[in-house]
């Protein structure tokens, strides 16, 4: 096999589908990526068993067919180092040798049979079938995955569960201590149905996916999920299991109300929790009329910082505890100017709302509070 390809196109998909391949795998051949020629299309494949990605690139001057899997590693790393010009791949059909041939030198590889490769994972039966914005998946995925577990017991909250209906899909993240819910009501299903999208195929999405209008096909069985778009195809596997109720815990007579300017409470925030106990992160708020106390201390140092800031508030006199870390992580995965804090007391959980969301868009976000010590 022989073909001309550009370093820098080659590069951009290598260092796409790479991005799934372990470092090491029981199984050796998953830390190659397949290379797969047909015609004028090099067709690159790479898995860790669990998730798969498939990208096709367009070559010149190509000669032959076949498949052979080199070592992902030294792939990437010797085709980073090219600047932009174009380089000519020969691959021997019995041993699985490669050699590139750049402008200034040459370069040798040994692969291995690519027909030994798994295959890829066949569509499923009775599949269910959406299709949305490369640019929309790829916010809902950004406003949802920093809130997803490390859990080994509950392992449906290591992932983003993808909820349709009617009316409206939903994405949920949780890790029993935040929540955030995304709901798109643009998209819509004919059916009640939902899956479990994983952790590490969720960053991979963010990855690959572009900030445009192109179209991304979802298809999803019991199994798996295939995200189709832009000549590039992931099957993932899901999370088995049911997802818990959120909407149960999400809290519907919040009646104290803070709205804030969101840069303003963050750098805040920021600031106070740099004296904040290292063990509990801990930030206490103390909400009078217009006025929003934060503060922290951490006494085994006898460090303490307090900042005062305006707000509108609508409700009683209340102080409540939040884990410093998380709330600005929160705050700092909202894109509006102004954010509203929903409040019931000090021991129940606290909503933030963007003032403004984009159009079709409703993002939820809910903290759980801390013990105040006084």
């Amino acid at each position: 096999m022989k073909f001309n390809v550009s370093s820098e196109k080659l590069f951009q998909q290598l260092q796409a589908v790479s991005r799934v391949v372990a470092n090491k795998s029981a199984l050796k051949i998953l830390e190659s990526i397949l290379f797969d020629l047909s015609g004028d299309t090099l067709t690159l494949t790479a898995s860790d068993g669990e998730t798969t990605i498939r990208t096709t690139i367009d070559v010149e001057n190509a000669e032959g067919e076949g498949k052979v899997a080199f070592g992902a590693k030294l792939l990437i790393d010797t085709m980073k180092e090219f600047p932009a010009q174009p380089l000519t791949f020969t691959i021997d059909d019995y041993t699985f040798g490669m050699i590139i041939n750049s402008v200034n030198g040459t370069y040798s590889f040994v692969g291995v049979n690519g027909n030994e490769y798994p295959e890829m994972p066949q569509a499923e039966e009775g599949c269910h079938h959406i299709s949305m914005q490369s640019k929309v998946l790829l916010n809902a995925i950004n406003k949802t995955i920093f809130c997803t577990a490390d859990d080994e017991l509950r392992p449906v909250m290591n992932g983003i569960n993808f909820d349709l209906t009617e009316d409206h899909i939903t994405l949920v993240a949780t890790d029993a201590h935040r929540l955030v819910r995304y709901n798109n009501y643009a998209i819509k299903s004919l059916e009640p149905v939902n899956f479990i999208l994983p952790k590490k195929p969720a960053n991979l999405l963010r990855a690959v996916l572009t900030k445009d209008e192109e179209e991304v096909e979802i298809t999803f069985g019991h199994k798996n999920a295939r995200f189709e778009f832009n000549h590039t195809l992931i099957i993932c596997r899901q999370i088995e299991g049911r997802y818990p109720n959120y909407n149960g815990v999400i809290p519907q007579n919040n009646t104290n109300s803070v709205i804030i300017d969101r840069l303003t409470l963050l750098a805040a925030c920021k600031r106070v929790a740099v004296f904040a106990n290292n063990a509990t992160a801990l930030l206490k708020l103390e909400l009078t009329e217009n006025t929003l106390t934060i503060s922290a201390q951490d006494i085994d140092f006898s460090t303490s910082a307090e900042e005062t800031v305006k707000c509108s508030y609508t409700g009683t006199p209340i102080t409540i505890g939040f884990k410093g870390t998380i709330l600005c992580e929160l705050l700092g995965n909202v894109d509006s100017t102004d954010v509203e804090l929903r409040l019931m007391d000090s021991t129940r959980a606290g909503l933030i709302l963007p003032t403004e969301n984009e159009e079709n868009e409703d993002l939820l976000m809910l903290l759980m509070p801390m013990l105040l010590n006084d």
